[in-house]
């Protein structure tokens, strides 16, 4: 999908962090929400971010891939890594802004982790901390504990890698268009330009994964952006091509080890 313009933001909070002495601070925290949309083009910042969906969802593109973010998850972006957001309706984002210091022992790849619930409240605590109490020794430890979690999160299995062949990207898109496609490998591939032998080879060796894996896991990532905006199970399972819901819940288990109403409770 293209991206267009979205301008709405509205802050939560009023985070010390995020005054005009920003520059200095090691780390920088805020918590908005956003109407639904897409950021107008590719950017990359000279921090290390990490987004926390609060609630909703957010999705991250890249070159190099697609990382879906429900709640409870955050995505984990390096330093100078071209990227642009799309915004689910509702969605509640924390950021984190780090210096790349600081995070020599984090991913130095974008990738989706887990935010435990202790994390989660301190960062939104960090992000209400008042300017009075920026230089105070609470604040500093609710800084240095956050930091100290940081380095142990969990990497969650949400990335859609993209193959940089161009043959293999135009039947990407023509998936990520409608992930209900039922058409063969064989079959997208000709329309592409290429054989099923090559784009099947090209796949596994670009993504490091077999083509009907990724057409799997643009399903599940597809599906969690739905499931999160409250969209219907049986909706869902034929939205992404599933014969039945039950089918779809099977393949919901076996990627993430939940059913989609276990994994979407209490979020």
């Amino acid at each position: 999908m293209k991206p267009k313009n979205i301008s709405n933001r509205t802050k939560l909070y009023d985070s010390p962090f995020l005054i005009s002495t920003k520059e200095t601070h090691e780390v920088i925290f805020e918590v908005h929400k956003h109407e639904a949309g897409i950021e107008p083009y590719y950017h990359h910042h000279e921090r290390t971010l990490l987004l926390h969906a609060v609630k909703g969802v957010i999705t991250l593109n890249s070159a190099e891939g697609i990382w879906v973010v429900p709640p409870m998850r955050a995505v984990w972006v390096p330093a100078g890594i071209p990227h642009y957001a799309e915004y689910s309706r509702g969605l509640v984002l924390c950021d984190v802004m780090l210096k790349p210091e600081l995070c020599r022992n984090m991913p130095q790849q974008c990738c989706v982790v887990s935010v435990p619930p202790l994390l989660r409240e301190l960062l939104l605590h960090a992000a209400s901390i008042s300017i009075a109490e920026l230089s105070s020794g609470h604040a500093r430890k609710v800084i240095t504990l956050i930091l100290d979690m940081l380095e142990s999160l969990e990497v969650r299995p949400l990335q859609l890698p993209m193959p940089s062949d161009q043959r293999l990207r135009k039947i990407c898109k023509t998936l990520i268009n409608n992930p209900a496609n039922h058409q063969t490998l064989d079959q997208l591939a000709k329309s592409a330009g290429a054989s099923c032998r090559t784009a099947a080879r090209h796949f596994s060796a670009e993504t490091n994964m077999s083509f009907s894996k990724w057409r799997q896991q643009l399903r599940l990532l597809e599906a969690l952006k739905k499931l999160a905006d409250g969209e219907q199970v049986n909706e869902v399972a034929v939205q992404s091509g599933y014969d039945s819901p039950s089918a779809f819940i099977n393949m919901f288990k076996n990627s993430l080890g939940v059913t989609p109403h276990q994994y979407f409770k209490n979020k």
